[in-house]
């Protein structure tokens, strides 16, 4: 007797559901939420001053060239991760009005909302500060003829400012890391329903102002690091970050290397003696 044709249910995602919904959401608190906070934590020390937001970004460029691997086995491949399991989670959902309260329902599609737009915001927020290949014939070729890559880590605080500089682009950062911390702070309350960590009404509903709180505090600092950018006198702190890279340059306190500070710098010779 021929074999009964294969069921939506008999799908590789839907065998494994228990497994990959768990890993999805601890992939979501660590690495991504984790590396979300405290790359907001470091943006926000531009209120502190140029040379407060220079030294955490020396600090993490003195790993060199190991920089590249960590960048992509902590942040981008957990990212890429958890990003296309929602996706998949957003293909296989069904209908939920129904089935959830009318609080929990707005959270699950706004759930779902924010992951889509901080995925779009995340590309678009390394493409144009870091472009997609670091090398100079992109970053000389192509990356400077369409505004893209404008990030250059010796002169962070300069070129950063610069590419925030407009109001649009200022206002989709905004709206962009908001949907990011929205979704980080609504997928911790959901992932501990997840893990079973709070299950009777009263513990969620104790967990869903936590949640509330940590999501206030992280948008308040990320807010504070875009205002902080937009407050920078960009051609006094292009001043200021040269004579750090000078003086650190010759002590060694750095890895001297003139492709990472800004193109007029580089220009004038600056860092490349």
């Amino acid at each position: 007797m021929d074999a009964a044709p294969s069921k939506p249910t008999d799908s590789f995602f839907l065998r494994h559901e228990f497994l990959i919904r768990r890993l999805h959401s601890l992939c979501g608190l660590i690495p991504v939420g984790l590396y979300m906070v405290i790359h907001l934590l470091a943006n926000a020390s531009i209120v502190n001053g140029v040379e407060s937001f220079q030294n955490i970004v020396y600090q993490i460029h003195s790993l060199g060239k190991a920089l590249v691997v960590v960048e992509w086995v902590f942040i981008f491949l957990p990212i890429l991760f958890h990003a296309l399991l929602g996706f998949v989670f957003i293909y296989y959902s069904k209908n939920n009005l129904s089935n959830y309260p009318y609080r929990g329902n707005y959270r699950y599609v706004a759930q779902r909302i924010s992951g889509m737009i901080a995925f779009v915001f995340i590309f678009a927020h390394v493409l144009h500060l870091n472009g997609l290949i670091h090398a100079d014939w992109f970053r000389e070729s192509i990356a400077d003829a369409i505004g893209i890559a404008q990030f250059r880590p010796y002169n962070a605080a300069s070129t950063a400012a610069n590419a925030l500089h407009n109001p649009l682009v200022m206002f989709f950062y905004l709206v962009g890391m908001l949907a990011c911390v929205f979704h980080f702070a609504n997928g911790l309350w959901t992932m501990g329903i997840t893990w079973g960590v709070w299950v009777t009404p009263k513990a969620q509903d104790l967990a869903s102002k936590i949640c509330l709180g940590i999501g206030v505090l992280v948008s308040i600092i990320g807010i504070s690091a875009l205002f902080g950018f937009w407050q920078v006198d960009v051609d006094k702190a292009k001043k200021r970050e040269i004579e750090m890279y000078e003086q650190r340059s010759k002590d060694g306190s750095i890895y001297a290397d003139e492709h990472k500070l800004s193109q007029p710098l580089r220009k004038s010779g600056a860092g490349g003696k």
